[in-house]
């Protein structure tokens, strides 16, 4: 008898783990979220195009595919990088039976499978002068880490990580006063949507917590929304003043730049590019994550509004060893698939 107590206690306590854990295995097994799920991760393809990498979490569990293993529609897919094939199968571990009628199916139609899932911007009002010659995804050289490091245009200005930081004590690190923008998806981060009255000058609700928010103007018949984003920049002090560091004045310049540079020789060239660069830092990947991301970083995230979770995440981001130690790493094929 005692023994047929503990045989139902143990097909008890077993069919309840194996249902709790269904789930979890079911949903982001290969931990592609802890990448993908970064609003903004962009693949730079070519200075007109990009292919927009974020999938949010929560839209993308509530979809038809979200209890769905991502290696079961992209089964060629098993390294970071994914430098390799990653295209969708859709027929290679499920829908057998549709074989047919999917393989009639256009393929670049599947390119808008997560479209309701992404988010990223498409333009931003960045008045710098970086700008003027760099896209808005910048990042384009190296294929291993371009996406993680585009990722970052919609968080901060190119000087928290490329500035020479001549005197880093002078220096402190806090949201700018917001840029028009706009963007594919839904905002991510703390955002409001806010009503601006005629007599309430636009940048009254700067906050430094606020990162995207939108505005709405009635103007006739017809109202307008502007979105409008909230970027980390670099501050130094001076004369009891904090000034923003953000090159403006070379704006024109630049453009002329751009205008004769086919004429130019290489060393006009090389002249004109080290002028525009003169105050600007190019770092190894490893120096520019460490910078940020580690104990002794030079973003204070909790005193840039981040809760103690997400400060500790950001602190000690895991995504950042795959980057700096491995230049290929592969999935562990842990459950058969």
């Amino acid at each position: 008898m005692r023994n047929l107590k503990l045989t139902i206690l143990l097909a008890i306590i077993s069919y309840s783990v194996l249902q709790g854990t269904a789930p979890s295995f079911a949903v982001d097994r290969g931990g592609c979220l802890i990448c993908h799920g970064y609003p903004g991760l962009v693949k730079f393809e070519r200075p007109d195009k990009f292919k927009v990498l974020h999938i949010d979490e929560e839209k993308h569990l509530a979809s038809p595919h979200g209890k769905t293993d991502c290696r079961q529609c992209h089964p060629k897919t098993v390294q970071v990088p994914h430098t390799n094939v990653t295209g969708v199968e859709c027929t290679v571990r499920c829908h057998f039976e549709d074989r047919e009628k999917i393989g009639a199916i256009d393929p670049a139609s599947l390119a808008a499978f997560h479209k309701q899932e992404r988010f990223a911007i498409t333009r931003l009002e960045d008045k710098s002068s970086c700008r003027v010659c760099h896209p808005l995804y910048p990042h384009s050289e190296n294929n291993n880490v371009r996406a993680l490091l585009n990722m970052h245009t919609g968080f901060m200005l190119c000087e928290v990580c490329h500035l020479k930081k001549k005197d880093p004590a002078n220096l402190t690190y806090n949201w700018k006063e917001p840029e028009e923008f706009e963007f594919t998806g839904e905002p991510y981060g703390t955002h409001e949507k806010k009503e601006i009255k005629e007599h309430v000058k636009s940048n009254s609700v700067i906050s430094k917590m606020l990162k995207i928010f939108s505005e709405e103007n009635d103007q006739g018949e017809t109202r307008k929304t502007r979105h409008l984003i909230s970027r980390i920049a670099v501050f130094k002090t001076e004369k009891g003043k904090k000034l923003l560091l953000m090159n403006t004045q070379d704006n024109e310049r630049a453009k002329k730049f751009l205008d004769k540079e086919k004429n130019l020789s290489p060393a006009e060239k090389e002249k004109e590019l080290n002028f525009f660069h003169r105050d600007i830092a190019k770092k190894e990947i490893s120096v520019a994550c460490n910078e940020c991301h580690s104990p002794d970083g030079i973003l204070d995230f909790e005193k840039l509004g981040f809760d103690e979770k997400k400060a500790t995440d950001l602190r000690y981001l895991n995504i950042k060893g795959l980057v700096t130690k491995y230049e290929t790493f592969y999935f562990p094929n842990l459950f058969g698939h």
